[in-house]
């Protein structure tokens, strides 16, 4: 692929996340969970560092199996504290155990998808950006569902934590409309 988003840069990893996973329209409960988690644990630090770290993660916490994690109590936040493969922050594991008995509420009530989903009616939103430059770091609708998010009882989801995870999740199509994904991306939607 010739033409990329801007952001990306020559690592492999980050690569292949753009040009296989970023933007792909995600209709998974479980997965969305995961990434939005993930995306919480990348507040204060680069998307590159938790790519990096993603399959650790995934072992570390029980491939992002929140039936599992919302058991969890201080023995498992004191192991993934002294886990070197993640990041150990107190706060965002104790976050991501909350946010799985959240996300069981959630995902008994409608299912996490639709939740999710019902924002942009079950279709991307399709952006024609041509410059990273006009991306906004958060939108009025990622305010709206960072705080719906919050009401819900989850964690670490503040609007720009959202807006990043809607575009990882393909809720917006944000690939430039230079970049080869940004047509790809776009047919992707149900």
């Amino acid at each position: 692929m010739e033409n990329r988003c801007a952001w990306v840069g020559r690592e492999p990893i980050y690569i292949s996340y753009h040009d296989d996973e970023w933007g792909v329209p995600e209709y998974d409960s479980r997965a969305l969970w995961e990434k939005l988690i993930l995306d919480g644990f990348q507040a204060g630090l680069s998307w590159i560092t938790i790519l990096k770290k993603r399959e650790n993660f995934r072992a570390a916490f029980a491939g992002f199996d929140p039936d599992v994690i919302a058991g969890w109590g201080e023995a498992e936040v004191a192991r993934l504290l002294q886990d070197a493969g993640i990041v150990r922050h107190r706060g965002k594991i104790e976050a991501t155990i909350g946010n799985a008995k959240a996300w069981q509420e959630i995902e008994a009530r409608e299912g996490f998808d639709t939740f999710l989903w019902n924002y942009v009616d079950g279709k991307p939103l399709q952006n024609r950006f041509k410059t990273m430059a006009e991306v906004p770091a958060q939108t009025p609708l990622s305010v709206q569902i960072s705080k719906d998010l919050k009401k819900a009882g989850l964690r670490f989801c503040g609007p720009t934590i959202v807006y990043a995870f809607m575009q990882a999740v393909g809720m917006v199509n944000d690939h430039e409309v230079g970049c080869e994904c940004h047509d790809k991306v776009a047919k992707l939607a149900r």
